[in-house]
């Protein structure tokens, strides 16, 4: 068993594709993308916030005071339009970003104390819509100022013209810690980025094993050896197994050294919580991908010992991907929490692991049923994986 598995571990150091989805995207490819994605993504919010952004104002006469306020900030440039009918074409070729209308009647409402309307033109297929809340922030400041000056007749202490505005406050105080509030948020791609590397990197060395030898004619030649068909499984699992399990841990350890690295020139929340990510905390997360790596070998293996040629096991794989994926997904669905029940769910259990493990409130009774039952349906299907590998009918299906 042993001499087959270090054949074809052998093979596989020397297939450069191999290489590339076992060492360098978990080592340099995924945190790099994770990491780039966290800086641009930021930056990008930073400066969508404070970016300047062109508009154009109709009636500004009938509000003199709101029409000043957009003049005021400074991040917003005024561009004038001679009709109302130009607007959207306005928006379309980006001359403008917005456009505020003022009706004729504003004044007068206002003046009567009754409530008045302005409409704003604007793109807004936009997935985080930044324009209205920066119109938003401009006409609340309005409102405020005309809440104060329609309450000031009245005569109020400070403490009743509060009442006025907000009779009631609502104060919140979370029992969650910042750690908590961010761990729940990043704890929910880790798993993801964690359990896809594992898959894939295993997966090309499984369709080499299994539907690759049946295209080159060796499957046979290794069957005839003097070794038993279980052993001949055993050896071909490990290898995938270590493929997969390399991949992670590999990708772990990346991670480690670039937050290790580079972990102190974040700042705020997510850096506090990246300092409280402690080595326990990884080494628990890499032991609870063992036995998923276990449960994508005997997978993959299996699909690629039924598959009649290389292409077929590549389109047979890809609905395992998928299947993959949404268990994970599962797992960042609102109300979806780690208890007793979805411990015992396969991939959901590790995911919620793992985000709980990130924001540091992990009950760790649990951690044993997860591995325990991970474990148990992980050997369930490596004796599947056996089964299937002494019939007849699967090996020789041409």
């Amino acid at each position: 068993m042993w001499t087959i598995y270090l054949k074809e571990l052998l093979e596989l150091t020397r297939d450069r594709k191999t290489l590339i989805f076992t060492i360098l995207i978990p080592i340099f490819a995924m945190p790099l993308i994770f990491g780039g994605f966290a800086y641009v993504s930021s930056n990008m919010f930073k400066n969508a916030r404070t970016a300047e952004l062109r508009y154009a104002i109709f009636g500004q006469q009938h509000a003199p005071a709101l029409a000043a306020r957009f003049g005021q900030q400074g991040n917003l440039r005024l561009v004038p339009l001679t009709d109302e009918n130009e607007i959207r074409q306005a928006i379309l070729d980006e001359r403008i970003k917005f456009a505020v209308v003022i009706p004729p009647q504003f004044d007068a409402a206002v003046r009567q104390q009754r409530q008045a309307t302005i409409t704003l033109h604007y793109n807004s297929a936009s997935t985080v819509d930044v324009t209205q809340q920066r119109v938003r922030e401009v006409i609340d400041g309005y409102n405020a100022s005309l809440r104060q000056e329609a309450l000031s007749v009245l005569k109020l202490n400070p403490e009743q013209l509060a009442f006025a505005l907000a009779p009631v406050l609502l104060e919140k105080k979370s029992t969650a810690n910042q750690r908590e509030q961010m761990g729940a948020v990043i704890g929910g791609m880790l798993p993801y980025l964690l359990l896809m590397v594992c898959l894939t990197a295993a997966m090309y060395p499984a369709i080499d094993m299994g539907a690759g030898e049946k295209e080159r004619g060796t499957l046979e030649t290794l069957l005839l050896a003097p070794v038993p068909r279980g052993a001949i499984v055993l050896a071909k699992f490990l290898v995938l197994f270590t493929v997969g399990m390399t991949s992670a841990v590999l990708m772990v350890g990346s991670l480690a050294v670039l937050l290790t690295a580079f972990g102190g020139s974040l700042e705020g929340n997510l850096a506090m919580m990246v300092r409280s990510i402690t080595l326990t905390d990884l080494a628990m997360i890499t032991l609870m991908l063992v036995p998923t790596a276990a449960i994508f070998a005997s997978l993959l293996l299996s699909i690629s010992i039924y598959a009649k040629s290389y292409k077929e096991a590549a389109g047979m794989i890809t609905p395992l991907m998928l299947l993959t994926i949404l268990p994970i997904v599962v797992a960042m669905l609102p109300g979806v929490e780690l208890n007793w029940l979805w411990a015992m769910v396969p991939l959901t259990n590790v995911s919620l692991a793992m985000k709980e493990l990130v924001k540091g409130t992990m009950d760790y009774s649990m951690f044993g049923v997860i591995l325990a039952s991970t474990t148990v349906i992980a050997g369930a299907l490596l004796l599947l994986c056996r089964w299937w590998f002494k019939r007849e009918s699967v090996l020789f299906r041409n």
